[in-house]
């Protein structure tokens, strides 16, 4: 009996092992197919020469367009003038040093002061102990929802960072205040903040898991909270190791451009906001997108785009980029410095400190072309913004239309002293937000910021964190 079996059994064993295999091979890359891919590769002396060049060199070192190189024109018609150049080191804190220098340029004018700068890790102190109480009342909020839950899975992955927006400059600045650098100065922490960030999340993803297991266990809202506090009381501490204590008050002295003493007082960080800055921070601004994958003339609000739990989430008003130039070009004219934030690694030249489409040419290198608009590579997760700077000037032609931008960064000394040059094109393709004065504002943008905004999820994946 056995021996009879055995070769039926054999051939539906092979049948099914044919029909396997040639599932598996649908879609796969078969032999002939991959002799067809062979062929775009000849070998030629001309493939020979670019591999061994690739193989050899930097790419973007090859790539460099030799036809754009030259002339490279530095003059612009409307300039705001800025004292001192920042650096946020290894830090993801282009937010906050962006927003920082907007209110610094305008400190300096007002007060005729020289090199002046705001102290970036007194708020970033904040910052992160108020980014920790978001995660952990988050965690609170959604203790019934499972721990695959969307939402969940989202504040464990993201409970804390260094990066952040424009919304932190609202929310921090306006709690806490702000003193002046040599109040309260950069450690190394602070410079470098990878291995202190490490600790801190994992430190509350910890408390997370605590939270959930006290409240699968029962415990009521009020226990929870007083956990949370507790909580936050070591990360308080963990802080305070690696930042130093913020300052309750302190005693300070402005001095003029030429470096002559002018006014001794005691304040404390408000008091310094408010003679310093003193403006509404969440309704005197409004944040411009330019998202070709959405809808123009449209307001959008960020769920948890915020960095304090009572905070209020961030909106945009999105709308074509030629919009966008106009408010641009009115606030720079009038000697007003903007939060601004781009894709700043695409087409970036460090040593000229340029950002120009047209200066790298990968696409005779390669061989190929590289033909998606701006909407198809923010579809496609290509291009979203990177990274803020703050606008500071623009060169018109006769005819009032931009030719160029410059943007102070916040990377320390370097190519234009600091500062990026780019293009009216590049300003085009990679430029995403511009925060305004709401006086420069449009009656457009006026009538759309009326609208009931509609509110995206938290992973938008226009609004990741600027670093």
């Amino acid at each position: 009996m056995k021996s009879y079996y055995l070769p039926i059994a054999c051939f539906f064993l092979s049948i099914s092992l044919l029909a396997n295999s040639q599932q598996t091979e649908k879609g796969g890359i078969s032999s002939e197919m991959l002799q067809q891919i062979k062929q775009s590769y000849q070998g030629t002396s001309t493939d020979k020469a670019i591999r061994n060049a690739i193989c050899n060199n930097d790419i973007n070192k090859l790539a460099i367009n030799i036809d754009n190189k030259n002339n490279f024109d530095t003059y612009f018609s409307h300039k705001i003038n800025s004292k001192g150049i920042t650096d946020q080191k290894s830090s993801g804190r282009c937010w906050l040093f962006t927003g920082l220098n907007v209110f610094r340029a305008q400190a300096i004018a007002k007060y005729d002061m020289g090199d002046f700068q705001f102290s970036q890790v007194y708020p970033f102190f904040w910052d992160q102990l108020e980014k920790a109480n978001l995660f952990l009342q988050g965690i609170i909020d959604t203790r019934k929802k499972p721990i695959n839950d969307k939402m969940v899975e989202w504040l464990f992955k993201n409970p804390l960072s260094d990066g952040g927006q424009f919304t932190g400059i609202s929310d921090i600045l306006s709690k806490y205040g702000v003193v002046p650098a040599e109040v309260m100065t950069e450690t190394n922490s602070s410079e470098n903040t990878s291995r202190m960030a490490y600790l801190i999340k994992l430190k509350l993803r910890e408390f997370g898991i605590q939270l959930r297991n006290e409240a699968a266990q029962g415990s009521s809202i009020a226990s929870l909270e007083k956990s949370k506090i507790q909580m936050l009381g070591t990360i308080y501490r963990m802080l305070v190791l690696n930042l130093g204590e913020p300052p309750a008050s302190f005693t300070w002295t402005r001095k003029d451009a030429k470096g002559n003493p002018v006014e001794t007082k005691e304040y404390t960080p408000m008091s310094f906001f408010n003679e310093f800055i003193g403006k509404d921070l969440t309704n005197n601004y409004v944040m411009l997108m330019n998202d070709p994958s959405r809808d123009y003339y449209k307001l959008y609000e960020i769920d948890y785009d915020r960095h304090r739990y009572d905070g209020r989430n961030w909106t945009y008003v999105n709308l074509p980029i030629e919009d966008i130039k106009e408010m641009a070009i009115a606030s720079i004219k009038d000697s007003t410095m903007m939060y601004f934030s781009c894709d700043v690694g695409k087409f970036l030249d460090r040593e000229r400190g340029l950002l120009d489409t047209d200066y790298y040419d990968y696409g005779s290198l390669m061989g190929t072309t590289f033909n998606m608009d701006k909407k198809q590579r923010v579809q496609t997760f290509a291009s979203g913004s990177s990274h803020a700077m703050t606008l500071m000037a623009v060169d018109l032609d006769p005819n009032g239309k931009p030719k160029k931008w410059m943007v102070e960064n916040s990377w320390g000394p370097g190519a234009n002293n600091g500062h990026l040059i780019m293009t009216d094109k590049w300003f085009d393709e990679y430029m995403f937000r511009l925060v305004v004065d709401k006086k420069y504002i449009t009656p457009k943008v006026k009538e759309v910021l009326k609208q009931k905004a509609t509110l995206l999820p938290a992973w938008d994946p226009m609004f990741a964190e600027e670093k």
